[in-house]
């Protein structure tokens, strides 16, 4: 791509290690319906949670070098364990294209720093997300002083993956990653990890209805929104935009569960090697 940069015409290109990522799209064709969306589904490499922080960077350089080659002009790390680990990565190649890349987490920590009353701020996520410590330094940064109280959920996302219906293991599972967060009396919680969406009513069942749940999809929109308009690449089109899927792993599987994660149709499914 050229030193002038992306086209205003290209998509908006999102990747997550599964189908996870499909929460955060789904917000961006809300919010932002206007726009062309490409999802990369890296369901091969599923779960991130579970990989050392440089196999993460190598997924995010590997996706974010296919999704910039395919055409893209924002590049969108849906995947909260990737974006922790590999945001630089992402961002020098990026650079390198004229392409912005954005990760999860910072926005994410805004908000909750933003609507915590309390100070008291909760983050569920995966073991490599906790581990690598990417929402302490998120949260430390922001302008006011906040008690972090952080709970790896090690099978969350993959009991997620795996479908519906949720039996009652599943309920006593999440309710006992709930536990530490109410006993620290947080007033707000961060999900990070794309795929707790799914399971936000009973997280909010079990943290109590008055705690605040913050999650990636409404957060990256914004930040997404804000740096379109800064660099001049919002499209130009009034009409509904377009959207199409690419993963690495099973295409039907992938449709089968991506539509209750989207909630809309996925139409076809392209298999790619990444």
């Amino acid at each position: 791509m050229d030193s002038a940069g992306p086209d205003s015409d290209l998509p908006i290109a999102v990747f997550d290690s599964g189908v996870g990522g499909l929460t955060v799209l789904h917000e961006f064709l809300v919010s932002l319906p206007e726009e062309d969306y490409v999802y990369l589904g890296d369901d091969a490499r599923f779960p991130y949670g579970a990989k050392s922080e440089a196999e993460l960077r190598e997924c995010v350089e590997r996706n974010t070098a296919y999704l910039i080659d395919r055409g893209a002009k924002l590049v969108v790390i849906a995947c909260n364990s990737a974006a922790g680990a590999g945001l630089d990565a992402g961002r020098a190649l990026g650079a390198e294209a004229g392409v912005e890349v954005v990760g999860v987490i910072e926005p994410e920590a805004e908000i909750a720093a933003a609507i915590s009353d309390s100070g008291r701020v909760g983050v569920l996520a995966t073991p490599a997300t906790v581990s690598g410590g990417a929402y302490l330094r998120a949260l430390g940064r922001q302008r006011r002083e906040l008690t972090v109280t952080q709970v790896a959920a090690p099978d969350l996302a993959a009991i997620i993956q795996r479908g519906f219906p949720f039996s009652e293991a599943v309920v006593e599972t999440v309710r006992s990653y709930c536990a530490p967060l109410r006993r620290a009396r947080v007033d707000t919680v961060i999900l990070g990890c794309t795929h707790y969406p799914l399971v936000r009513p009973m997280l909010q069942r079990f943290l109590g209805r008055d705690v605040r749940l913050v999650s990636a999809g409404h957060a990256l929109a914004a930040t997404a929104q804000r740096l379109l308009e800064s660099r001049r690449l919002e499209t130009s089109r009034r009409t509904e935009g377009t959207y199409s899927f690419v993963c690495t792993g099973d295409p039907e599987a992938f449709r089968d569960i991506g539509t209750r994660f989207l909630q809309l149709p996925l139409g076809d499914v392209e298999q790619v090697e990444v």
